[in-house]
């Protein structure tokens, strides 16, 4: 399992905005109204995901309703890759519970926007869309026997949510690297 890390776009930089499909084909796009905005990348068969998949319900049933905006994306090639397919997007989001919106972004536009490299990868928004954080969840990892406690995004969620300022020092998410079409790879990949 080759691991990648997440290219920590800017701090401050301006949520790109999206216009995604759920699998069942209805649309959305990044709310004005949150008091902030999470995004995640992920997919349905990376290893470093399925360690995490629990831990990511469980940010969405407790952040969620305390009016934090948060999408999954899976920016993944589905022709070499179909078990990221829409369909089995839809029974990933059901099996484990996600109360978020699990979006396709096919084209891959958004994943070049977001300068995404990895699975996970998360980018979180201020109440005016600026970045605050990107990096790892945690320190766990398949294998290293660490637990999956979200305690990195939480902090940075808990420091959103109290008005604080959320520390500049953060880590690099690692993960599966997004599995671009066949000539679409970044230039910062």
């Amino acid at each position: 399992m080759a691991a990648v890390e997440s290219e920590m776009l800017e701090l401050g930089t301006t949520a790109p905005e999206f216009s995604l499909p759920d699998p069942d084909g209805t649309l959305h796009s990044m709310g004005r109204d949150a008091r902030a905005s999470l995004v995640m990348f992920i997919c349905n068969h990376c290893p470093f995901v399925k360690h995490v998949r629990e831990q990511l319900a469980a940010l969405g049933r407790e952040y969620g309703p305390q009016g934090i905006a948060i999408y999954a994306i899976n920016s993944n090639d589905i022709e070499t890759h179909p078990s990221d397919g829409p369909m089995y997007m839809k029974a990933e989001a059901e099996t484990w519970g996600y109360t978020f919106p699990y979006l396709l972004d096919e084209d891959q536009s958004i994943a070049k926007a977001y300068k995404a490299a990895c699975t996970p990868d998360f980018f979180l928004f201020d109440a005016d869309l600026k970045l605050v954080y990107r990096g790892q969840l945690d320190d766990s990892r398949p294998g290293n026997k660490m637990p999956v406690d979200g305690g990195d995004l939480r902090a940075a969620l808990d420091s959103v949510l109290a008005g604080t300022e959320v520390s500049r020092e953060q880590k690099p998410s690692i993960g599966c690297n997004i599995k671009w079409k066949p000539g679409n790879a970044p230039d910062y990949f």
